[in-house]
């Protein structure tokens, strides 16, 4: 896959003896990337741009994307062969990372049993269940809901502590900050609230700062969670 086939690419229109631009599927609301670090360098540079400030730059011309643009990607964290590492300024563009792991055994024999009497269902076509404009507005109430500033005192000793810390090679970015406390601030709206607590910045932090942080490890979690361990967390009431 060339980076190309993200963006978009010019084309020679004869007739008119012209360049015309054609769009490529990063021109859209939701782009699924399957298997990311299977993408070369070049090709995971060109998400960068687009990720990190909405445009992407073709031939010297900058196209912006819409403004709600994001990324959701896999990748196959078993398998090296014919795979690259993410960099990690590309890492810390995603707002978080989920692991999913195997379904539970129900499931897994609900799964086999689908496949041998053929009820497994086939989705065709999905219905839009959000307007775009409210979309927009939900996105701007997000940015809305408070948070106490011994909560973010909190976040910032955490990420702090990330930076000092012996075994991390890579602490939390400013960038991961305000995607931490944008995580926590969405939580808090899906529940009701308009203001974020405390278990908020405890359940968003493994998923958010986890994608971010570079350790000795192969796996920064454990390490991250002795972290907010010794971080005294503090007491607030709304």
């Amino acid at each position: 896959m060339l980076p190309s086939d993200i963006t978009g690419f010019n084309v020679l229109n004869q007739r008119e003896m012209a360049f015309e631009f054609r769009e490529g599927p990063v021109f859209s609301e939701v782009l699924l990337t399957d298997e990311i670090n299977r993408a070369t360098p070049r090709t995971q540079s060109a998400l960068l741009e687009a990720m990190a400030e909405r445009q992407v730059t073709v031939d010297g011309n900058r196209y912006p994307l819409s403004p709600q643009f994001f990324v959701m990607a896999t990748q196959n964290p078993s398998e090296q062969h014919g795979t690259y590492p993410l960099p990690e300024a590309q890492l810390d563009r995603f707002a978080m990372k989920l692991t999913i792991g195997y379904p539970n055994p129900a499931d897994e024999r609900l799964l086999l049993q689908s496949a041998i009497d053929g009820t497994h269902e086939q989705i065709s076509f999905a219905e839009p269940i959000l307007p775009q404009a409210d979309l927009a507005r939900w996105q701007m109430t997000v940015t809305q809901t408070a948070v106490a500033e011994p909560l973010q005192d909190y976040m910032v000793r955490v990420a702090q502590a990330t930076r000092f810390h012996p075994q991390v090679v890579l602490g939390i970015s400013p960038r991961g900050l305000l995607a931490w406390q944008r995580a926590a601030q969405a939580l808090a709206l899906l529940q009701g609230r308009g203001y974020v607590i405390p278990d908020d910045i405890q359940e968003t932090a493994l998923p958010v700062l986890g994608v971010r942080l570079a350790t000795d490890h192969d796996r920064p979690e454990p390490l991250l969670q002795e972290i907010l361990t010794d971080v005294p967390l503090p007491e607030y009431r709304p």
